[in-house]
């Protein structure tokens, strides 16, 4: 019997914001595996704002998707047919293959997964997959939290910042996460445990960081970038840690602005890195492995948006883009 497949294809590159016309998405024959290959029909699709500069053509650490091409993404699924004697039918497996139903693999990119009671197939795409090991490298590989130190997350109702939050609170530290109305700083607190949540929306920003952190900032996780990190540099301890895995407010602007304020961070002696996830990659088994077992344990909460159909990918990845999801942004395709 003949099989279809859907791919959603990079159609144009964006001039600032991301329009759903910079997609098309097309309809396919899929042929069956080869000699080696893996056939895997994707459950789920990850959306990330890393994807935003892979839709540039200018030079970064990933090389851009081409244009007709399937959008990069990763994607954890069910094997239906293999020629690989180290996969079998009915695996489930994480890899990254893009924006469409099925995928072809030769198995070096695919990763087995197990899913249990408290393990669902999605959480290997969040708070145990790319994002819960960026916050766990970013915090204590280059955050390096001590108990009794204060800690600001940026994006904290997001897929990183929210797990990034409660290891820092695991070992002992005054958090505080930064987050875009209401709603997503009642959850911070609430749910995940944070000390203190400020709505950047407010209007209030600077004031309410100073009464948030009255002891000044120690480590400040950064994903956001432009006005709030500036103002975070103006609370700044000597010798703080700042890792920086993003900078999403930036990447849809032709000339991102400097910072104002970069003093700070030569007055205060400030560690500011910049990190790849991927290149710890030899530690995503450990880190992976104690995320799940906080996961399972209760230890760690995390919260999920999934849009339904593949067909809705580009409107949620441009949601996610503008703060609209809480937690991981995810998109159910079967």
């Amino acid at each position: 019997m003949s099989r279809t497949n859907i791919q959603v294809l990079l159609a144009s590159r964006p001039t600032g914001g991301v329009q759903e016309s910079n997609f098309c998405i097309v309809e396919t024959e899929l042929p069956s595996p080869g000699a080696g290959e893996i056939l895997v029909k994707n459950q789920y699709l990850s959306l990330d704002p890393y994807m935003r500069g892979r839709m540039n053509a200018a030079k970064s650490y990933a090389p851009s998707v081409a244009l007709g091409e399937v959008m990069v993404g990763e994607t954890v699924g069910i094997v239906v047919e293999s020629r690989n004697p180290q996969f079998q039918e009915h695996d489930i497996v994480r890899g990254f293959l893009g924006w469409q139903q099925y995928g072809f693999s030769d198995g070096r990119d695919l990763n087995k997964v197990t899913v249990t009671e408290h393990l669902p197939a999605s959480v290997y795409l969040g708070a145990v997959g790319m994002p819960g090991v960026t916050a766990w490298v970013g915090l204590f590989e280059i955050g390096k939290p001590q108990p009794g130190e204060t800690v600001v997350i940026s994006a904290a109702s997001g897929a990183v910042g929210s797990i990034a939050g409660q290891l820092a609170k695991s070992k002992g530290c005054r958090v505080v996460g930064i987050a875009g109305g209401k709603e997503k700083c009642a959850y911070v607190v609430d749910e995940l445990g944070f000390d203190a949540c400020i709505d950047y929306k407010a209007g209030n920003l600077v004031e309410d960081l100073a009464r948030a952190t009255p002891a000044g900032i120690d480590v400040y996780f950064e994903s956001v970038g432009g006005e709030i990190l500036e103002a975070v540099l103006g609370r700044v301890n000597t010798f703080a840690r700042i890792p920086l895995c993003g900078l999403i407010s930036r990447y849809s602007e032709s000339q991102p602005a400097g910072l104002r304020n970069l003093t700070s961070l030569l007055f205060n002696r400030v560690t500011l890195q910049g990190f790849i996830v991927g290149d710890y990659a030899d530690a995503w088994p450990s880190i992976t492995r104690q995320l799940g077992q906080m996961i399972a344990s209760g230890q760690l909460k995390y919260r999920e948006t999934i849009a339904e159909g593949l067909e809705h990918a580009p409107a949620a990845f441009i949601g996610m883009l503008k703060g609209q999801n809480l937690g991981k942004q995810l998109v159910k395709l079967i």
